[in-house]
């Protein structure tokens, strides 16, 4: 940063950095509608690769029979530690990246030269419960990225100068953004973070032009509204449903599909009722932000499962029929196949447990609606275990679809349960945490299922849709906290442990291929895309936020810690030639 400068207020200013070798690339594409709906192989336009969530790219110049070939072709360190969870985005060459302390880096795909870089300016009083971003979305000619400081912020993509900035959430009631933005129909859409501080969830779309907020839908019913009465009295104001990863969209019914977060607080005493639409899948009308249709994984979270990843979007075969399917690997454990009607609606077709639950009893086969074993809700006056633990079967990393395979890929946690103590009435107040325990409690909660140290922890599964089987799993020591990308090669490439490996497998039989020592921690999202006809995996690196809060309660069960190099570092491969 050039020392003459200083920043002149906490909440806009930002520095940018250009070089000439942002004029090396040739002119910048503007990204349409249609090139999202219909993205290139050779690009990666948004934070899964399609508006459908796939985390699929169709290249196969890297493939099983050559993988094992994959070399560094080159690296960046980010200036930055904590968790990087970004997917570099990558449009006829330019690659988007962005890290914790709301930065944008801005480089040259093929080489890694750096074109320009984007740094806000936060608040010094900013508490930041995620220091984390998990990307950009592209649209016309500007870079639209959320900060952790609850502002969108628009950027001129070929030089990083600011064009627009706009509020969107109050950081005094610590709502904060950490998703990669949405863009479609000349929309950006974006939503607030902040289960454990009492929100009210919602998503908002801005103008993408002008910045200016288009609509904005709650995500907890209110009274005289369809499904207001699932909350009592005035409990919904600050019922959480918080939005904190990106939505899928499907194009053709210009219809936005999110997950939504828990309720708030997490003790159930004081909200009795389903406490819609926590805890789903919503489907929103981009135009109007009109809610169509909603499914409701389960009701009356009391066990913090969070179920924020969108529905991964495929028409395919399930028992039996072709299907529009909306499919999500649930916090709670299960793997959720759902089916997107006419009209919005959301339909039930399956559920199955592909980790162990020892909370849902029974899946209704009309509704999907669980029932629950009671004995296993935490609350008041009491301290009560359940499985899966807090973090669930698989919390915020994005499974992965690949329509060569026909296979559904889950990156999951197993044999982890957790025990809350008892709940401590409170009520809300602005800018603290609204949980209902003891923080402490919450850190500490994590136990293993048995009360025995497992042989593993985590598990790569692959499941058929068609049968309802799973097809293999790899499994590993320890937890895994991996975003997945598989590809047209037939491979599935996922960090997420502490040994710092990134690997790839065998899309068809989960074979481990390639692995390669990273400098720290993978958690971001990979990508793949290709420049001058030669193909290339990029990832970041750097290890922290919650797979490292989930490493410390497993640190505190073994009683021996387990450390993991800090530092974010950009990592691009290539085939050795």
């Amino acid at each position: 940063m050039n020392p003459t400068l200083r920043p002149l207020t906490a909440a806009l200013i930002a520095l940018t950095l250009a070089t000439p070798a942002a004029f090396a690339l040739g002119p910048y594409a503007p990204v349409t509608d249609a090139r999202l709906a219909n993205p290139e192989p050779a690009n990666w336009l948004q934070y899964r690769g399609n508006y459908g969530g796939w985390g699929y790219s169709p290249l196969e110049q890297i493939h099983t029979g050559n993988v094992g070939k994959l070399k560094l072709a080159w690296s960046l360190a980010t200036g930055q530690t904590e968790g990087h969870q970004s997917p570099p985005i990558v449009n006829n060459g330019y690659m988007f990246v962005t890290t914790p302390g709301a930065q944008v880096i801005a480089l040259d795909a093929a080489s890694g030269a750096e074109l320009w870089r984007w740094k806000k300016e936060l608040p010094g009083d900013l508490m930041q419960l995620h220091p984390t971003n998990r990307g950009v979305a592209l649209y016309g000619d500007k870079v639209y990225v959320a900060t952790v400081d609850a502002q969108l912020v628009a950027l001129d993509a070929k030089t990083g100068k600011q064009v627009w900035a706009a509020q969107v959430g109050d950081t005094k009631a610590l709502q904060y953004i950490t998703l990669a933005p949405l863009a479609a129909k000349g929309k950006i859409m974006v939503g607030s973070s902040g289960g454990e501080t009492g929100v009210r969830g919602f998503v908002a779309a801005f103008d993408a032009a002008t910045g200016k907020e288009a609509w904005r839908t709650f995500t907890t019913a209110a009274p005289g509204e369809p499904g207001g009465d699932t909350w009592p009295g005035d409990t919904h104001k600050n019922g959480g449903g918080s939005i904190w990863i990106t939505g899928s969209y499907d194009a053709a019914t210009n219809l936005a599909y999110w997950g939504t977060g828990n309720p708030a607080p997490w003790p159930t005493e004081g909200r009795k009722g389903d406490n819609l639409y926590t805890t789903s899948a919503i489907a929103l009308d981009v135009d109007t932000g009109a809610i169509k249709g909603h499914h409701q994984y389960h009701h009356n979270d009391a066990w913090d499962w969070d179920e924020v990843s969108a529905p991964v979007l495929i028409d395919t075969e399930v028992k039996g029929r072709k299907v529009k399917a909306a499919i999500h690997a649930g916090r709670n454990g299960y793997l959720w196949m759902l089916e997107r009607k006419e009209g919005g609606k959301i339909g039930f077709i399956d559920a199955q447990p592909y980790v162990y639950n020892n909370v849902f009893t029974g899946i209704d086969k009309t509704t999907g609606r669980p029932s629950y074993d009671e004995s296993k809700r935490p609350g008041m006056g009491k301290a009560v275990g359940f499985c899966p633990s807090l973090w669930g079967g698989k919390d915020w990393p994005p499974e992965a679809w690949n329509p060569k395979t026909g296979l559904f890929y889950i990156p999951a946690n197993n044999n982890l349960c957790a025990e809350l103590p008892a709940a401590e009435p409170g009520k809300y107040k602005k800018g603290d945490l609204y949980i209902g325990y003891p923080i402490e409690g919450v850190l500490g909660s994590l136990r293993y299922k048995d009360g025995q140290k497992p042989s593993t922890i985590g598990e790569l599964q692959a499941w058929d849709l068609k049968t309802g089987k799973q097809v293999w799993v790899h499994k590993f020591d320890t937890h895994l906290w991996a975003p997945l990308l598989t590809t047209g090669g037939k491979l599935v490439f996922a960090g997420g442990t502490n040994d710092r490996q990134f690997r790839a497998f065998d899309a068809s039989n989960g074979q481990l291929l390639w692995q390669y020592a990273m400098p720290s921690g993978v958690t971001a999202v990979p990508t793949s895309f290709e420049v001058n006809g030669e193909q290339f995996i990029a990832v970041q690196a750097g290890w922290g936020v919650d797979a490292q809060r989930m490493q410390s309660g497993i640190d505190s069960l073994t009683g021996k810690p387990q450390a993991v190099p800090q530092g974010g570092t950009v990592m691009v491969f290539k085939l050795e030639k």
